[in-house]
């Protein structure tokens, strides 16, 4: 958690000195082997990305000024590929870069594939800008080289214009590299800079901004999240176990009511919403009447077994202590599910109120399963404390 946080202030902090700079970002994206390198390359009219034969070769996302005296604060960005056995992390990498850059250059060498379709719709969702480049063309005739502009055109219908649809050959087989190859691609991108570039920029900057808040939201949502199971899991054992040990009838029953206070008193800490003790036993009271109301035969067995080792002096805590104790785990297990739902809803029910939340919560929750942990858990307990 707290190195992802520190990599999302990385990225702000460069998001926020390429504003102060005026840099505009140019990414190419598209499958492993495709030629992202070597377009690059013939863009800068030198070799500053690595290329090689062997796919892959790009593991990180790579930065290079553009070297021409109207350029500026122009960066072009090479990425992994995409769609690579065992490569997901490259992949990530990949898609990161491009959801931070301004402008966007698919790179294709046929076709579209399903893996490239997909993903050329994810980032047009994004708001991103996009020229696709049909790479690869001296493979081509110019009559396959139009049919294949075609079919580009109508599976990025709503995505790129035709103009934006641009074979090259970034590194002819047959000969050496000419600026005519790619050409018709730096006339393109400049055309759209001079018109563009500074409110691409600070478009992407909004975009940025808003999917940053939301991921930074989403994480610490989860932190909580996380944090808050392990809590009610400790309170869980903590209640179990004192209901299981306490030979002393009924009173174990407010031993109980305590615990769960003091879960919801932790809890609240945990999202920020604070309760006083008295709050948090009102909270108790609303979800343990609501429980009852569903699932009123455990609250039977609950006051059963209290009632039974009244009846026997508190000599059958052994035999009825574990099951208590599992009902008592069981029963904080739901309160701390529930209350967790009202401080994530803001300390509030939602519409439909606590009645729905709880019901909610116990078609979700697989009783027997919880139940199991909770024996299995208190037996070691009562197991220990015989030995």
């Amino acid at each position: 958690m707290r190195e992802q946080l520190t990599r999302d202030y990385d990225d702000l902090r460069r998001m926020l000195d390429k504003l102060e700079h005026g840099h505009v970002h140019i990414a190419v994206f598209g499958r492993v082997g495709v030629g992202k390198s070597s377009l690059l390359n013939a863009l800068l009219g030198e070799d500053r990305f690595s290329v090689s034969p062997l796919h892959g070769e790009t593991r990180e996302a790579g930065y290079a000024s553009w070297q021409e005296e109207r350029s500026g604060g122009v960066f072009l960005i090479d990425t992994p590929g995409i769609d690579e056995v065992g490569g997901e992390e490259r992949e990530r990498v990949a898609r990161e870069a491009a959801q931070r850059s301004d402008l966007l250059i698919f790179v294709v060498e046929a076709d579209l594939t399903a893996v490239e379709r997909k993903a050329m719709q994810e980032l047009a969702a994004a708001g991103r800008p996009m020229l696709v480049v049909l790479n690869k063309s001296d493979r081509y005739s110019d009559a396959e080289i139009a049919q294949l502009e075609t079919r580009l055109a109508e599976h990025l219908d709503g995505i790129a214009s035709p103009r934006d649809i641009i074979p090259v050959c970034a590194r002819p087989s047959s000969r050496q590299t000419s600026p005519e190859d790619v050409q018709r691609l730096r006339l393109r991108l400049w055309e759209i800079l001079e018109r563009d570039g500074k409110s691409l920029a600070a478009m992407n900057a909004s975009l940025f901004a808003g999917q940053l808040s939301d991921a930074i939201g989403g994480r610490v949502v989860e932190a909580r999240r996380h944090v808050a199971e392990k809590l009610v899991r400790t309170y869980c054992v903590a209640k179990g176990v004192a209901v299981a040990f306490n030979p002393i009838p009924i009173a174990d029953l407010f031993a109980a009511a305590a615990i769960d206070g003091g879960m919801i008193v932790h809890l609240s800490r945990v999202y920020g919403l604070p309760l006083s003790r008295r709050e948090a036993g009102s909270l108790v009271s609303v979800i343990v009447t609501q429980l009852a109301a569903l699932m009123g035969t455990v609250w039977v067995l609950h006051l059963l077994s209290s009632a039974l080792k009244a009846g026997t002096g508190g000599l059958s805590v052994l035999l009825t202590g574990g099951a208590q104790g599992a009902v008592a785990y069981y029963s904080t297990y739901l309160v701390g599910r529930a209350a967790e739902r009202y401080f994530a809803l803001g300390k509030s029910w939602g519409p439909a109120g606590p009645q729905a939340v709880v019901e909610e919560i116990l078609e979700s929750v697989d009783r027997d399963s919880i139940l199991r942990q909770a024996k299995s858990e208190l037996r070691q307990r009562l197991d220990a404390a015989r030995s």
